[in-house]
């Protein structure tokens, strides 16, 4: 990381002016705080609640697979468990080990 930091700070000031640098990282305490506060952060958050988050698996697929008369019944019930259970992961991990010990209403 600091070989980056000094390349982003060896940056002409008249660099052109579509030039962008795109970075993604995990939240790390090794990551220049001189990136961080000259560029501009997005973030992309697990949508709240189980619903949402099923919905959120469902409207990434392509439809045309999922609707073709060649998709088994399996596949289906396949594609919606791994939604449930992938959903559910998200929603608990915010709460760490005690996540998995508190019942969830499904709403």
């Amino acid at each position: 990381m600091p070989i980056l930091e000094r390349k982003i700070e060896m940056l002409p000031p008249d660099s052109h002016d579509s030039y962008r640098m795109w970075l993604t990282t995990m939240p790390s305490d090794k990551f220049p705080v001189s990136v961080l506060q000259n560029g501009t952060k997005l973030t992309n958050e697990p949508p709240k609640g189980l619903k949402n988050n099923i919905m959120r698996s469902y409207r990434s697929l392509d439809i045309k697979k999922f609707d073709d008369p060649s998709t088994t019944p399996q596949y289906k019930k396949l594609l919606f468990g791994l939604s449930f259970f992938h959903a559910h992961v998200q929603e608990r991990k915010k709460f760490g080990p005690l996540g998995w010990n508190i019942p969830y209403e499904f709403s």
